[in-house]
């Protein structure tokens, strides 16, 4: 497996520092984000899934730690905007150019509106996607916001 990716590039380009994990991914996990906290041993909250969402039709990244589940209200408020949806699979893909279970929110092909659930921001690192399956990032959650210009707000369900 490579460890180069488009996500990867972006991170070294911007002079961030981080390490690059690799673990056997499993393509029939129910949840793909714990699976992946499981296989690199990491705590479940400090593996941030990525997930792609429309904002009042307007495609946005959201990254939340794994075990938690976006609140569509929370979302939306965080962008000023009045409704939520996560964005179908094909339409994900389409959009960042990565295939789900490996869309990173480095190196998408259009960057869009990024934004970090708060919480997140108080660990000294976390790991996120590093845009292919099988292969995380493990990073200073302050340095993630910083690159990608991500709103920090509180985005879980409670």
């Amino acid at each position: 497996m490579s460890k180069t990716t488009r996500a990867t590039q972006m991170l070294s380009k911007a002079g961030i520092v981080f390490t690059a994990v690799t673990y056997d991914y499993d393509p029939n996990a129910e949840r793909i984000g714990l699976q992946a906290a499981q296989a690199i041993g990491a705590e479940p909250h400090l593996v941030l899934k990525t997930l792609m969402a429309e904002v009042d039709g307007k495609a946005v990244c959201v990254v939340v730690p794994s075990d938690r589940e976006v609140s569509m209200k929370k979302l939306a408020a965080a962008f000023g905007g009045k409704s939520a949806q996560m964005m179908k699979p094909v339409d994900a893909e389409r959009a960042t150019g990565y295939h789900v279970g490996g869309i990173s929110p480095f190196g998408q092909k259009k960057q869009v509106p990024t934004a970090i659930e708060i919480q997140s921001l108080g660990h000294d690192e976390v790991y996120m996607n590093g845009g292919q399956r099988g292969l995380q990032v493990r990073l200073s959650p302050r340095d993630a916001q910083a690159v990608l210009k991500a709103v920090a707000a509180p985005l879980v369900a409670e």
